[in-house]
């Protein structure tokens, strides 16, 4: 029944975030506010990520029943609230207080098998879960179009009630209670310091270069607040008795390693999952839907790998799976970075899918090995700080790659670009677009980019120039991804290294004197 409660609950937590993806074009058209539409997914990404770790420490100290029923409720209404916002500006808001509870609920379930489960069974039941949360991104796009053409977008939202609440009566039912220990001390400054410097830093990084130009003082603001908030933080979790994140962690060579591994691939991965598509509708010429489907054998590959590793991994050992599911991700980057103006979308599938098994093989074993190497007391924390430093990776991965992409394409378009256009014969028609053109080289090229997957864009486009300027917008973005992909190999194989260098990690064997204490423990994990 706890098992059920928890894959049910991760589904609809993982599903929300692809769901709502597919449903904004619809969102928008009915209450406007296009200029706030990346806050929608900005809110989410805030608060759940920021409140990941603190919910890891929280389990620790009260019992996951209390931390994950309060974290499903505050979704399921963050969810019904969303469902009746009447302004962009509401729906954002109410976006931020989902992610509260998503926060709480997607290390939660990873805690709680860790409680009930040690070795083969840990690996096999993590990876089943991680197939669960590759299964989202799958369905969601799918499912949100169903609801949004069948009923309305308000349903996207009120669809996460009734099933938050089957999981919840599950949960309640299977989950024991926590027995208290004594007074409990909350870590209250570190609390407000890490979050005030996690959103200062995850603000800055997706605002930068977009809504703010890097060097503005905003940016930089955000950036100097991030680290004395930060600096702020690790002096209190040094002293205080209860921290959040336990400094004397770090100081454990598995935990940074693992954590180190998990940063570095999210910063390569999310960075393909991001630019792949853009590959696909700008040079390969497919619509944007056929490119979503370009991510499907991906994903489908990193359930498969997922579910197998986990069969696998005691057999071969942690760090020869981990090691080789690293050096498969950094062959396929290898392989993005060769696509060029002839790929099909069928080679572009297939380097996607040992991306997917790379991934997959690697992905539950980050958990797995910190569950493995850390006492019990410190299974949620350590189990919620693999999610949390994944996030923060993927963050500055999208980031890191767009700067990359940027400057690589303001160069080249500066070099071949600029002629084309300075040579168009000025008139009443071209002045702006040659204006707003060079403009865009240095500031924006992505914003040409957009031209190739849009008609009306390549209206705007001088005739007599647009058999010059295509190719040269094609050509350069090529190069330009290659960049991106070459980069994101290189944070691979960090990952990769970091790997080989994993101290070995024996998976235990579940003893009669575990399984009858597996319930105890989970009641009571402080």
């Amino acid at each position: 029944m706890l098992i059920a409660g928890l894959m049910i609950a991760m589904l609809f937590a993982s599903l929300d975030n692809t769901i709502v993806g597919t449903a904004m074009p619809k969102i928008v058209g009915e209450m406007g506010g296009l200029g706030l539409i990346t806050w929608v997914t900005t809110a989410y990404m805030l608060t759940s990520t920021t409140v990941v770790p603190i919910a890891g420490k929280l389990a620790d100290l009260f019992g996951r029943k209390l931390i994950y029923v309060l974290g499903i409720l505050i979704f399921i209404a963050g969810s019904a609230l969303c469902g009746v916002a009447q302004s962009m500006e509401q729906l954002i808001i109410f976006r931020g207080i989902q992610g509260i509870g998503g926060g709480v609920m997607m290390p939660m379930a990873m805690i709680i098998i860790g409680d009930l489960f040690t070795g083969k069974q840990r690996a096999k039941w993590q990876g089943m879960f991680g197939a669960i949360f590759g299964l989202s991104s799958v369905i969601g796009p799918q499912i949100g179009g169903w609801i949004v053409d069948s009923v309305n977008w308000h349903w996207i939202f009120f669809i996460n009630l009734p099933v938050g609440f089957v999981a919840l009566a599950f949960i309640i039912a299977g989950l024991p209670r926590h027995k208290s220990k004594g007074a409990v001390k909350i870590d209250y400054a570190g609390i407000v310091t890490m979050i005030i410097g996690v959103v200062s830093l995850l603000l800055a990084l997706s605002l930068g270069g977009k809504n703010f130009p890097w060097v503005s003082w905003q940016i930089i603001g955000m950036f100097v607040l991030a680290v004395v908030s930060l600096i702020l933080f690790v002096r209190i979790e040094t002293k205080t008795s209860e921290p959040i994140l336990p400094m004397h962690l770090f100081r454990n060579g598995t935990f940074t390693k693992v954590n180190g591994i998990g940063f570095f691939m999210s910063l390569g991965m999310f960075g393909a999952v991001v630019f792949v598509p853009l590959f696909m509708q700008g040079i390969v010429g497919i619509s944007a839907s056929a490119s979503g489907t370009v991510m499907m054998p991906m994903m489908l590959a990193l359930i498969a790998a997922s579910v197998i590793g986990g069969q696998f991994v005691y057999k071969i050992g942690v760090r020869r799976q981990m090691v080789t599911g690293m050096i498969i991700a950094a062959v396929s980057f290898f392989l993005l970075s060769t696509m060029d103006q002839s790929t099909t979308r069928l080679l572009a599938s297939t380097y996607m899918i040992i991306m997917g098994v790379g991934i997959g093989l690697v992905m539950p074993l980050l958990t797995l090995i910190l569950q493995e190497s850390f006492k019990k007391e410190e299974l949620g924390v350590v189990t919620s700080s693999s999610q949390f430093f994944r996030s923060i990776g993927g963050t500055f991965g999208i980031t890191i790659l767009g700067v990359i992409m940027n400057h690589t394409s303001s160069g080249k378009l500066g070099e071949k670009l600029t002629p084309i256009i300075n040579d168009i014969a000025t008139t009443d028609k071209t002045t702006v677009f040659k204006t707003k053109t060079l403009e865009l080289i240095q500031t924006d090229p992505q914003a040409l980019y957009n031209s190739l997957l849009n008609k009306e864009a390549l209206q705007q486009i001088p005739q007599a120039a647009l058999g010059k300027i295509v190719p040269v917008l094609k050509s350069t973005l090529v190069d330009s991804l290659h960049s991106v992909f070459i980069y994101g190999l290189g944070f691979i194989l960090i990952g990769a290294i970091l790997a080989i260098f994993l101290g070995s990690v024996k998976l235990k064997q579940r003893t009669k004197e575990e399984k009858q204490d597996a319930s105890l423990h989970t009641a009571d994990s402080h």
